[in-house]
């Protein structure tokens, strides 16, 4: 296992929420060396043609992310994640941040770079959706937000009164 490669922990969260091998095409190659790959190039910033050959063939592992972004794997991998931490309590409701990029996501939302970060709010908010494992209601709604003077606006902070979320969001 290489440096930033999926633990046997991590992988043993994540390989019940795979595709099962062997659908259309005949047998996959080992979801977890693809997925591995997918996280070098992510990190590392590398073209595809780039990959290193422990991960496979860089048209594979392309193709696999490929395929997950248009199938909507990804989104559904993300739900089960969540859903499993929020049922362990590793989801900490009582605070969420937004812009980060450091912690574990809720809901993304990916733009244009050159779009503001304030009118984003609501929409990433409207995206929080975790799954409860016994069924009923998903939970939508945090405790409180925490976020950068970028989120400030009268817009902003009406939505979080009428959810009724706390924030913590400076004035500029």
């Amino acid at each position: 296992m290489g440096r930033g490669e999926l633990t046997n922990d991590e992988w043993a969260r994540l390989q019940p929420h795979l595709p099962k091998s062997g659908q259309r095409g005949g047998r996959w190659a080992s979801h977890r060396k693809v997925i591995n790959g997918i996280l070098f190039r992510e990190r590392a910033g590398v073209p595809w043609r780039d990959l290193p050959t422990r991960f496979g063939s860089w048209k594979t592992v392309y193709e696999r992310h490929r395929r997950w972004s248009a199938d909507g794997t990804w989104d559904r991998i993300l739900r089960a994640v969540q859903s499993d931490a929020d049922a362990e309590g590793r989801i900490d409701w009582s605070m969420v941040s937004v812009d980060s990029t450091s912690c574990r996501p809720l809901a993304l939302l990916i733009t244009p770079g050159q779009w503001g970060d304030a009118p984003q709010l609501i929409p990433v908010m409207e995206r929080v959706r975790v799954a409860r494992p016994a069924g009923g209601h998903p939970r939508t709604r945090p405790d409180h937000l925490g976020g950068d003077k970028a989120y400030s606006s009268r817009r902003n902070r009406r939505y979080l009164r009428r959810r009724q979320i706390k924030h913590t969001i400076p004035e500029p």
